[in-house]
């Protein structure tokens, strides 16, 4: 397979993943036109639903096969005939259909949750990717819970894999466990010891249970791998997954990286809000990238430098996520120089004696108002007696 080595695939599963917090299931229309809006946004593959779980899921992977045609369509299944016939089924329509089967790689997994032996568990993935590829011939393997697993047998499985016909093998940590570096070693060591890694692209699917899903994502691209799986807004079962928006904007920050994705990032505020609204799961106003303090300056030395060169105080231009506009928040912190941005934006150019005096009736006010808008100025300059 032939592949540009700095092209990072991006992998979404807002309408799989993300749609299994409790309360946000979405309407088959409803995850037909996020999808619409993830295939503008240039995502590689959608993970469009896990057809044997329900009616619903199945019709879902039926409606986004018909609807979306540039990027894959991935189905979700377990490591059984069963899951995969019905996943199957749902992908007749799709132009690029992708099978998206596995099993779980920790002992603990293996000991606890399917009572059985190492052994027996290479075999069923063996046979689940060698089932699967009869039918489709994009097929990527899971080895669920890869971020507590032993890495010699994690390796022993991913050859296996590869061997039976994998395309893609995904590397999940599952319960948000591992380290950054810890997960960057665990990519690396599959990287250099599996011999076959060339057949097959390695894919990181992180959660986010201590806050360092996107930071994993990070160490795994470092390291080797060249697919990405995320949500819009970081959604997802308990503590969220990783933020496509965080990945694709710390790639593109941080070009000495030498990565990149297709992802048209002006689109992100808007897919964000409208996966917001229709799950009914506001996003935090200090959610990098796109929450909606990401680009508001409320500090009075942070104002100041923001005015005098933007670069002072920003990374990312709010433009380049179809982000309204930087803003400058008015409260009791802010200094001389951000009331006089906002009051000649309003039409009053004031000399620096003049603003020392209006500063102090914006500071009585501000003590008393949390949120001072345009009006508010208005009114204070109609009271304020300039001599």
């Amino acid at each position: 397979m032939l592949h540009d080595p700095n092209r990072v695939y991006v992998f979404d599963t807002t309408l799989r993943d993300g749609e299994q917090v409790p309360g946000c299931q979405l309407s088959t229309p409803e995850k037909v036109e996020i999808a619409k809006e993830l295939e503008a946004l240039g995502v590689d593959v959608i993970e469009a639903g896990f057809p044997i779980s329900s009616p619903g899921d199945f019709q879902s992977v039926v409606a986004l096969s018909k609807a979306v045609s540039e990027p894959i369509i991935c189905a979700l299944t377990r490591a059984n005939k069963g899951d995969i016939d019905s996943a199957i089924a749902a992908l007749q329509y799709a132009k690029r259909p992708r099978i998206h089967t596995g099993i779980g790689s920790s002992d603990m997994h293996i000991k606890h949750k399917f009572n059985s032996t190492r052994e027996e568990i290479l075999e069923r993935a063996v046979e689940a990717v060698k089932y699967a590829k009869k039918s489709v011939e994009d097929i990527e393997f899971y080895a669920e819970d890869a971020g507590r697993a032993d890495v010699h047998y994690l390796a022993q499985m991913i050859e296996a894999v590869i061997a039976a016909g994998a395309t893609v093998v995904n590397i999940p940590d599952t319960n948000g466990y591992c380290l950054p570096d810890q997960y960057g070693s665990k990519i690396k060591f599959l990287k250099e010891n599996v011999k076959n890694i060339d057949q097959a692209i390695i894919s990181v699917h992180c959660h986010n249970d201590l806050g360092l899903a996107t930071a994993n994502s990070i160490a795994g691209l470092q390291n080797g791998a060249r697919q990405i799986e995320g949500t819009i807004n970081g959604i997802g079962e308990r503590a969220g997954n990783t933020s496509i928006e965080e990945v694709v904007m710390i790639l593109k920050t941080h070009q000495v990286l030498g990565l990149y994705t297709n992802i048209n990032s002006k689109n992100f505020y808007e897919l964000s809000r409208m996966v917001s609204s229709q799950m009914r799961m506001p996003v935090q106003p200090n959610k990098a990238i796109v929450g909606s303090n990401a680009f508001a300056h409320s500090s009075g030395i942070h104002q100041d430098g923001f005015l005098k060169n933007r670069e002072n105080y920003e990374i990312i231009r709010p433009e380049d996520v179809g982000f309204p506009d930087a803003s400058i928040v008015l409260t009791a912190r802010s200094g001389r120089h951000a009331l006089k941005f906002h009051l000649e934006r309003l039409g009053f150019n004031l000399s620096k004696e003049e603003l020392s005096l209006v500063y102090h009736s914006f500071l009585t006010l501000a003590d008393k108002k949390i949120d001072i808008n345009d009006n508010d100025l208005l009114a204070m300059m109609g009271k304020q007696q300039l001599a």
